[in-house]
């Protein structure tokens, strides 16, 4: 692909990581702390009894899932990569250790999802499998693989805007296919971890499927 495309491409997806972060933040933190928009859907009985608690491991979820978003983003930067690695290297540990604080949160949050176990079951093993794919990433790089390094961090940074997917396919499925709340938002939970894995593999097959490019960038100093 053309450089000067993959270049356009990814200003594009740090200019949504940091709209999306602020959309996100601004929502959960100021218009709705209460998250009272959430917990008007939930009628189910694992509802959650210590709504003090529940919301500030909800807070903290939602600011690590935003570091992991912009971090994330950041860290797929050629150029940041090529001028400061120590800089690359230190935000792939903050990135990786937001998505350990988003993991042991929803942890937490996952029992209190919409649908119960129909949902918290895939929510735990997404869990798991995001952690299990990003230290696959570092162990990768350590190996001193690049061209790995960056295809395993790929599929690790998709689960960022799993939220995002769930949100957009249990919408679709309100408004123009006239599901209820529950079952859209069950289908969108599903629906969200196809969508991660096959964007991943897209990715993986068009943008990064040559270990060329990658390289040049073990030549360049290191700042």
């Amino acid at each position: 692909m053309n450089k000067s495309i993959r270049q356009l491409l990814y200003m594009l997806l740090l200019a949504f990581a940091l709209i999306y972060t602020i959309y996100t933040l601004y929502l959960n933190l100021f218009l709705d702390p209460g998250a009272a928009d959430f917990l008007i859907h939930k009628t189910e009985e694992n509802r959650p009894q210590n709504i003090p608690l529940w919301l500030n491991i909800m807070y903290i979820h939602v600011i690590a899932a935003c570091l992991a978003m912009v971090s994330g983003a950041l860290n797929f930067s050629s150029y940041l990569l090529r001028r400061y690695r120590r800089w690359h290297r230190v935000n792939g540990y903050l990135y990786i250790f937001a998505v350990l604080i988003v993991d042991l949160t929803s942890g937490y949050l996952a029992p209190y999802a919409t649908g119960s176990k129909i949902t918290s079951i895939p929510f735990n093993l997404v869990n798991i499998a995001w952690l299990w794919i990003t230290i696959t990433a570092l162990v990768q790089i350590k190996r001193g693989n690049l061209f790995r390094h960056r295809r395993w961090m790929v599929r690790s940074y998709v689960f960022c805007f799993t939220n995002m997917f769930i949100h957009g396919i249990s919408l679709i499925g309100q408004h123009l296919l006239g599901m209820e709340y529950r079952l859209s938002y069950i289908c969108g939970v599903y629906g969200a971890i196809v969508v991660n894995i096959v964007i991943a593999e897209f990715i993986n097959r068009t943008l990064f499927r040559h270990p060329v490019a990658m390289t040049r960038l073990t030549t360049e100093p290191n700042k």
